[in-house]
Formats: structure tokens, sequence, C-alpha cells
């Protein structure tokens, strides 16, 4: 699934989010709406949340930053799920469904890429509205009690897991379950811009 990122470094831009991006120590906006998950079954991000809090991760499935930094998702998720952190991926492309972010186009790539969380679709892009998510991928952490303590990127390479020297996510993830301060809280998400649903 690797791609170029110099293809779509255009794509940056390419946003029409209205709200301000989420801030820091707010709780987890529309906790219990209700998303398809790629199982069928309905989830919200309350139910996603673990003992010892919640990863949620705004992709895609048509996205090559997503392509590039998707292998994190699969190890951060085994990792991190055996410590009681929760975690979900929701697609916000509510512009593109039938252009490849479609329910059946992500349970494919669930399947392929051996996802064990939830991928959900967010309809409408509400969530991704309430967040202030722009980008795909784009990072919210939330403590056990449900309070945003880190939003931004994966880490400090998408090209190359190998060569990472900030691994963000994981120190902040490390952090809140040790019970200690996160010590890097907000980073810029870099990815292909959201395709939000037309304003009607």
């Amino acid at each position: 699934m690797k791609k170029s990122l110099m293809l779509i470094l255009p794509l940056i831009l390419v946003t029409t989010a209205a709200a301000g991006e989420l801030e820091l120590g707010s709780a987890i906006p529309l906790g219990d709406v209700k998303m398809t998950d790629v199982s069928g079954r309905k989830v919200s991000l309350n139910d996603a949340m673990g003992k010892n809090g919640l990863l949620v991760i705004f992709s895609c499935n048509t996205c090559p930053w997503v392509d590039a930094w998707e292998d994190r998702y699969i190890v951060i998720s085994q990792k991190y799920q055996k410590k009681d952190v929760g975690m979900i991926a929701i697609n916000p492309n509510a512009a593109s469904r039938g252009n490849g972010d479609g329910l059946t186009d992500m349970q494919k790539r669930a399947k392929e890429a051996g996802y064990t969380f939830h991928y959900t679709v967010d309809e409408g892009s509400q969530l991704a509205s309430a967040f202030g998510a722009t980008r795909t991928p784009h990072i919210y952490l939330f403590s056990k009690e449900g309070k945003l303590i880190y939003r931004g990127a994966i880490d400090d390479n998408a090209r190359k897991a190998r060569k990472v020297k900030k691994p963000y996510l994981i120190n902040a993830i490390d952090a809140m379950i040790e019970g200690k301060p996160v010590s890097v809280t907000s980073t810029k998400a870099l990815g292909c811009g959201i395709k939000f649903a037309a304003k009607e």
C-alpha cells in the first residue's frame, strides 16, 4: 500500500473543517454517538474506551500518509490493547464514500492490514467536525478520565518507522499508563485533508 508522499503534498492543505481543534483537557466529544464498525456492529467512542484510556485515529483508505503510518497502527494496537488502552480508527471522508472510503472498502482494508481495533464510519463527518480534526491520520489520546492529553501526529517520520527519533504517541501513552505528565502534548498532524461532507 506504500505510495510516494511527494505525490500528495498538495493534499495536505485540502480541508474544510469549520471548528478549531479540540482543546487539551477537553472531554470526549460525541462520546455516545453510534458509528457503523467494519464488523457491522454499532460502536461509540465510549464503547471503545479502555480502562486506561482511549486512542482515537481519524484515518481513511485513500491517503498515502495513512499508508505510510499504518504499520504503526498495528504495532501500537498490539502493544497497548494488552494494557487496557482502547483504540478506534474513524473514517471521516464523507465526501468520498463512493471513491474508496465506503464501508465495503474499509472492511477489505481492515482485513488485509490485520486491524484488531474498531474502524468506523463517521457519518456526515460529524465527529471530525466536533474534534476539529483536519487530516488523515490525526491522533487524539484521552486519559481514563476521558480528558484529551495528546493530539497531533504519531511520530516524526512517516516514511521510515526505523528512523523515528520522536515517537510522540508512544511516549504519551506510556506516560499516561504510568500516571506521569505527558511531556509533548500537541504536535502538527500531517496528512491528507479530510473530505468533509458538503454543507446543505
